[in-house]
This record gives structure tokens, sequence and C-alpha cells, in this order.
């Protein structure tokens, strides 16, 4: 099926980003910086904070990577973490004014990477994603007890021998690296394995491996690297929507995993939340874009994306995300999950080496 229209002005520098995901960085640290401005278009103007978020001595920022809003909207933000500090916590959770009220996580330092929170029977549970030498994914009460953890499913034929039972910090096709979470109707769900196999896997209410789909190609069913993934509810057949990040494109699936169409023109595209009728797209390429029913883009936000590709070019990498003098007002730098609370703001966490959340507080 074709793609969903989209402004070719808006995507024209897409061409230039790079056709490869993009590692996992080395932490560095660093000052966070304070930026206020609004961005956005028409009815989805936003005032942004780019310093939310305070850390009593002795936790400290590191790469943060996801973000998640409970029923009372605090909010949940994962750090890859340094394996070097076991003691320290990955998982940090804020109230709304942006105070620190609890953390933990210290399993997944150096492998921290996507949260998703379930209401299952009326209790909240947050699912975790680890990478790196993590290599797992898990359960969770809000307060950090532990449900339940698990590894690679070796059952789906996937996967080397041994990457369960002793992972270890390497790479493949035929290794598991869990990025993120999305929750089926039927109280399944879904593991994208983001930077390993490239394939969903699907999981009963029960946490059992039902089945997998997907896997590495060249998109229309496969995957570079299907790093987010989210099940959309907005129409009234729900889909399954997933970023393929290293193709730019976003996939649609129906629930049983049978390809539908793609969505194209976007700058390394890292997850998916929606709220009402709008779908939320960070863009590790400069910008977060929100998205109506039919995939039309509505509204960019914080696009820096000429000047960030221009520092690519320039330098080989990408230098900016370490070097927080450079980062302006108003602007993204490398967004890497974003997430919307109950009144619609949003909360962008950022790759970059210092960690950095920003609020988008709706106009």
């Amino acid at each position: 099926m074709k793609s969903s229209p989209h402004s070719p002005s808006r995507r024209r520098f897409i061409c230039a980003a790079t056709a490869g995901a993009i590692a996992a960085p080395a932490i560095l640290t660093g000052k966070r910086t304070a930026a206020q401005g609004l961005i956005g278009q028409g009815d989805h103007r936003f005032q942004t904070d780019h310093q939310w978020g305070e850390l009593p001595a002795p936790l400290s920022w590191q790469t943060s990577h996801g973000v998640a809003v409970d029923p009372e909207d605090n909010l949940y933000v994962i750090h890859e973490g340094v394996e070097s500090k076991p003691d320290h916590p990955s998982i940090f959770v804020f109230d709304p004014a942006g105070k620190l009220i609890r953390s933990f996580g210290q399993m997944f330092q150096g492998g921290g990477h996507g949260v998703d929170i379930r209401v299952e029977d009326g209790e909240p549970f947050l699912y975790v994603a680890a990478y790196q030498q993590a290599k797992t994914f898990a359960k969770f009460t809000l307060d950090g007890e532990l449900v339940w953890q698990m590894f690679a499913p070796m059952q789906s034929g996937h996967y080397a021998a041994g990457e369960a039972s002793n992972p270890k910090r390497v790479w493949g096709r035929d290794r598991f690296l869990p990025t993120n979470f999305a929750f089926l109707p039927d109280g399944g769900f879904l593991l994208a394995d983001g930077y390993g196999a490239f394939y969903i896997h699907r999981y009963d209410r029960d946490a059992n491996w039902v089945s997998s789909f997907g896997g590495p190609g060249n998109g229309m069913g496969t995957f570079n690297t299907p790093h987010g993934i989210w099940v959309d509810t907005r129409n009234p057949t729900p889909e399954i929507v997933i970023t393929d990040r290293a193709h730019h494109t976003l996939q649609v699936f129906s629930l049983a995993g049978e390809y539908l169409r793609t969505i194209e023109g976007f700058g390394l595209p890292a997850n998916i939340d929606t709220h009402g009728d709008l779908m939320l797209v960070p863009e590790l390429v400069a910008r977060v874009s929100l998205l109506d029913k039919d995939f039309n883009t509505v509204a960019t936000l914080g696009d820096d994306g000429e000047r960030i590709l221009e520092d690519k070019n320039t330098t080989g990498g990408f230098s900016i995300r370490s070097d927080a003098k450079r980062w302006q007002e108003g602007k993204f730098v490398h967004p890497h999950d974003a997430c919307f609370d109950s009144h619609g703001n949003i909360y962008v966490a950022e790759w970059v080496s210092t960690g950095r959340v920003s609020k988008l507080t709706r106009v």
C-alpha cells in the first residue's frame, strides 16, 4: 500500500541522515543547560523547560533513554546508566513539579533502555527493557518491587546459544537487545528487539512467549532497527505501529502482525505515544512530530535537524550531543523517547551525554 502523504519541505533533509542505527554512547559528565521557549504551531504550542527535574546529591543524570507517566502523572525516567556504578539507580521517579520522589533499578546500570506503564485490574505496573550487557526485560510495581524478570526467548529460534542463560555485551542479529513495549487489548504485550534480532515478540498476559514477526530486511514487514512500538487505538480498528528507525519510517501492522503499510519521511524515529487523536513521534534527528489519526503531521516541535546533520557531516559523528554549550533554546538535540501526561503536556528524553528531560507544557 502507498504511504500516507507528508510535506516534502518538512522532510527534505532526511535523505542526509545516517542509514544505520546510532550506537549506544559512552557516559560523559557535564552540566545540564536551562532553556525556556515557546514551540509548535497552531493549536499545538508548548512552553518548553529543558531543565525540568532536579536530582539531589549524590545522584547524577546519566544518558537518558526512556520516559513514562503513571496515573498520578508522576514521570519515570530510565537512563542507560554506568555499568561501573552498580549502586547507582537507573530509574528516577519525579512528581509533576519535577521533584524526585524515589529511585531504583540498579540492576539495569549500563543497559537501561525502555519503560512503559500499564494498569492491570486497577493496579499500575512498570515494564522495563534493558540492552547492552543486561539483555533482559522485567515488570515492577511502581514502588520498584520486582514482579518478574525474563531474558531472551530462546524458543523463538532467533538467538545464539547461551543468550538467555549467560548474556554478554555482544551485538548481532542473533542477539537479544530489547528496546520497548506495546500493550495488547487481550492483556498480552509486544516486545521490540530493536537492537538485536530485529524481531517483534508477542507474549500473553502471563508473560509466556507466543510468537514473533518481522526480522531484518528492507521494509514492508521487515526492519532495520525496530526501536519503538505502540498499539494505536485512535481508530475503530487497533493497529500496531513500529518505528523502523534506520529506515526513517513507521510501519503499520494488524494486531495479528500482518504488514499493512509504511509511513515515510522521519529522521530516525525512536518511539511512539498517543493522547486523544494525536500521535507523538520523537525523532533522533532533532525534533518531535505530532501526527493526526491519518498519520499526517500537524505540528513539528523543536526542529534543529539541519544543524545537527551539518555537525555530523563536519565532525564525522554527533559530537553536539556531548557539548551542552551548543544546545539552543527551544531546540532538541536527539529525542529518544517522549510521552504525554493526562493533560496533554509532553515529556521528552534525549540521547545526550549529560541526560536531559524537557517538559513541554501546553499553551
